[in-house]
């Protein structure tokens, strides 16, 4: 099913999920096209971000980000095309960046939204050039603080945060060791991103393949994913290493804690002996102060060739839920979006 010129699709959480959700968990809606009233502008979404930490905002519980009700639109970041304004700030046909969510269309008053003015690829704005690109960022250059010769690994790195992770360690001098799910994934990590070496997490003895990858230890390890890379990380990190943590993807899905034994007398152990800085971080915490140098920084390196980029691509958003149902399970190739509309 296409976007429609006289309805308003909306996909809204039909349910909240009990570990990992399914088709069961959002459901379909339609309804007319919203009016926008004085000051406000109507959207029609071209591109929607799927990204991570929408899973847990499928949960009740509370989090850093507030959780989504029981038959309400799908959040989300978008890109979209300006279809009519009562808003001095928007004009007809601007790119913007705003927080639409899974739907077609929707109104906003301005304060959320942005006009995504001389960008070639709007799209970019989700994920390169925002914010997974400055996740990547702030966690590798602020919390890691990398230094030249360190060894830096990177879970999840052909993702959209950890491919950006990996190139800027390159550009700070740095050796980078990717772990991804795949062979192909791997080979793109290396061939692609530039990456030293990367370890393929669906293969056998992961803590003994990874040893042999840092045989110097290691100084920054970004921390994505959680679980068994975790654990064959931990045992690896060098005196004085950084950890900055901005996911655990790998437990998202889970409704009891995981199996014993406990890990955190290990945890504490090591931090301590090795005095370890591990870090959590919320990008959306940054964003004041770094944004501008980040966007200035990136888009340097991307016009130069310094950073390369890859999308995923999913074509219309009746697509969405079973492309987010893949995300969780690392089927995605790089920054996933969903083409909503035309441009």
């Amino acid at each position: 099913m296409s976007q429609t010129d006289d309805c308003n699709r909306h996909i809204v959480l039909a349910s909240r999920p009990s570990g990992a959700p399914t088709a069961a968990t959002f459901s379909m809606n339609h309804g007319p096209i919203p009016v926008p009233g004085r000051g406000e502008v109507l959207l029609r979404t071209v591109f929607l971000s799927l990204d991570p930490y929408m899973r847990g905002r499928m949960n009740g519980g509370p989090s850093y980000a507030p959780p989504i009700g029981l038959g309400e639109v799908m959040g989300g970041g978008t890109v979209s095309r300006v279809v009519a304004s009562d808003h001095p700030k928007f004009r007809l046909g601007d790119w913007v960046l705003a927080t639409s969510g899974w739907q077609d269309y929707a109104v906003s008053d301005g304060t959320t939204s942005s006009v995504l003015a001389g960008m070639k690829q709007p799209s970019w704005a989700l994920g390169i050039l925002g914010m997974p690109g400055l996740t990547a960022y702030v966690g590798l250059l602020d919390i890691g603080q990398p230094k030249p010769g360190d060894t830096v690994v990177v879970a999840g790195a052909t993702g959209a945060v950890g491919a950006v992770v990996g190139q800027l360690a390159k550009l700070k001098g740095c050796r980078v060791v990717g772990i991804a799910g795949g062979a192909v994934k791997c080979r793109a990590a290396t061939t692609d991103l530039g990456m030293d070496d990367c370890v393929d997490h669906h293969g056998g003895d992961l803590p003994g393949r990874l040893r042999a990858a840092c045989p110097k230890g290691i100084d920054i390890y970004f921390e994505n994913v959680g679980g068994p890379v975790f654990d064959a990380v931990l045992p690896l990190l060098n005196v004085g290493a950084r950890v900055p943590v901005c996911g655990l993807i790998s437990y998202y899905n889970d409704t009891v804690p995981p199996p014993g034994p406990d890990r955190l007398p290990l945890v504490m152990g090591t931090l301590l002996r090795s005095r370890v800085k591990m870090q959590g971080f919320i990008v959306s915490d940054h964003y004041a102060e770094r944004h501008v140098a980040f966007t200035r920084d990136m888009t340097a390196w991307l016009a130069d060739g310094s950073m390369t980029y890859r999308e995923d691509v999913v074509e219309g958003l009746e697509n969405a839920p079973a492309a987010m149902i893949g995300l969780l399970e690392g089927k995605n190739f790089g920054k996933l979006v969903v083409r909503v509309g035309p441009n």
